[in-house]
C-alpha cells in the first residue's frame, strides 16, 4: 500500500482510506468490524468518518458510525497505528445538538461527543464537514452572493480548533466540502493569526465529476492541502450496475430516493461510456474509476466505501491496478465529451 504525506502533518496516510458511512445504517456492527479488520490487514492505515453518520443522516442513527469504529478501537487496541479522521457537521441538521453550527461552542461539544463514541483521547484529523457560510457545495452551482449575517467567522471555527489542538485532542485539521476561496482564506488566517494551517481538503472526485481541477489542485499542489477523495464511484454508479434501468435491490439509489447527484441522462451517458472503455481493455469498470482517482498528483487519499466484503475486496485491488496510456488516453476522451456531467 502506498503512502502519502498528509499536508505539512508529518503524517503518511494510506493512499487508500476506508470510508465508514454505511456503518449503523446498512451494514452492522459486526460488518463494520469486518470491513475495517480487512481494511487494515491489506495495509490500510486511514479510517475517515463523522460525527453525522450514518447517511443518510437521522435522529435515530445518528452517532453509530463512531460508535462502531470506537467499539473495533476498543476491540483491537494499539490506537496509535491507525490515523482516525472525523468531522464536525456544519448547520442544518435541527437534530444534531439543537441545531449543529460550527461555532466555537459547538465544535467544543461535537469533539467531546465524537471522542466519547470513538472511544479514544484524539483524533487525527478533525475536519470541517463543510462551510458555515453561503457558498456551492455538495453539487450546487450558480454562485449568488448574499451577505452573510449568519454565518459563523472562518477565524471563530480555526480558533475553536485551535483550543483543540493545544488540548491534545486533536492533531490535525481538514476542510471539507470547500471552494478555492475557502481552503486560501483558512491558510492566510493561519499564517497571520497563528491558527492551526489546514492539512486537507475532503471533495468529492470522480470520472463523473473533476471539478476538484479547476480551482483546487493547484493549491493542493502549492499548499500542500491534497484532496481526500469522496464518492470515488459517483455512489457506485461507476460500476455500472444501474445502467439500462437496473436498480439493485440493495443499491444505495434504490434504497435511498435522495441519492439524485450522479443519475442525470448525461450521467449515465458517460458512465456508459466509461464503463464501454474499461471492458474493452479487460477492466473491471469500479477498480477502473479508483484507479484513476489513485493516479491524480493531487490527492491525498481515495476513501473507498462498501457494503458488501466482495465489494471492498474489488475495491482494494484497485491499489494495485495500472493504467496504460490507451485507457488514460480514452478516458480523456470521454471527459471531453461529457466533462464534469455531475459537478
Amino acid at each position: 500500500m502506498q503512502t502519502r504525506p498528509l499536508g505539512r502533518t508529518g503524517l503518511e496516510v494510506s493512499r487508500l482510506c476506508l470510508g465508514t458511512m454505511t456503518f449503523g445504517e446498512q451494514n452492522s456492527e459486526a460488518e463494520a468490524h469486518e470491513q475495517l479488520d480487512r481494511a487494515v490487514a491489506f495495509g490500510i492505515n486511514f479510517i475517515d468518518t463523522a460525527e453525522m453518520y450514518p447517511v443518510p443522516p437521522m435522529a435515530a442513527t445518528q452517532g453509530a458510525t463512531e460508535r462502531y469504529v470506537g467499539s473495533w478501537l476498543k476491540r483491537r487496541g494499539a490506537r496509535d497505528d491507525v490515523i482516525i479522521a472525523t468531522k464536525a457537521v456544519g448547520p442544518g441538521h435541527a437534530h444534531i445538538r439543537g441545531g449543529a453550527r460550527l461555532t466555537r461552542d459547538h465544535i467544543l461539544k461535537a469533539i467531546d461527543e465524537s471522542l466519547s463514541r470513538l472511544q479514544t483521547d484524539y483524533v487525527d484529523l478533525y475536519q470541517l464537514h463543510w462551510p458555515d457560510r453561503n457558498t456551492n457545495y455538495f453539487g450546487k452551482l450558480g454562485y449568488v452572493h448574499q451577505d452573510d449575517e449568519d454565518a459563523t467567522p472562518l477565524e471563530e471555527s480555526l480558533g475553536a480548533l485551535k483550543e483543540l489542538v493545544d488540548a491534545g485532542k486533536v492533531r490535525a485539521i481538514g476542510l471539507s466540502n470547500e471552494t478555492p476561496w475557502g481552503v486560501m482564506r483558512a491558510l492566510h488566517l493561519a499564517e497571520t493569526m497563528g491558527l492551526p494551517r489546514v492539512a486537507s481538503v475532503q471533495n468529492p472526485y470522480n470520472l463523473l465529476n473533476r471539478s476538484f481541477e479547476v480551482g483546487l489542485a493547484e493549491v493542493a499542489h502549492r499548499e500542500d492541502v491534497g484532496l481526500l477523495a469522496y464518492s470515488p464511484l459517483a455512489f457506485g454508479v461507476l460500476s455500472g450496475k444501474y445502467l439500462d434501468g437496473a436498480w439493485p435491490e440493495k443499491g444505495r439509489l434504490t434504497l435511498y430516493e435522495r441519492f439524485k447527484r450522479y443519475t442525470s441522462p448525461q450521467a449515465e451517458a458517460a458512465t456508459e461510456a466509461y464503463v464501454g472503455l474499461a471492458r474493452e481493455h479487460g477492466l473491471d469498470p469500479a477498480q477502473m474509476a479508483l484507479a484513476f482517482v489513485n493516479t491524480r498528483s493531487f490527492l491525498t487519499s481515495n476513501i473507498i466505501g462498501a457494503t458488501t466484503m466482495e465489494q471492498l475486496e474489488s475495491n482494494l485491488a484497485s491499489e494495485s491496478v495500472k493504467l496504460d496510456e490507451a485507457v488514460l488516453d480514452g478516458i480523456e476522451a470521454i471527459h471531453r465529451r461529457y466533462t464534469n456531467p455531475c459537478p
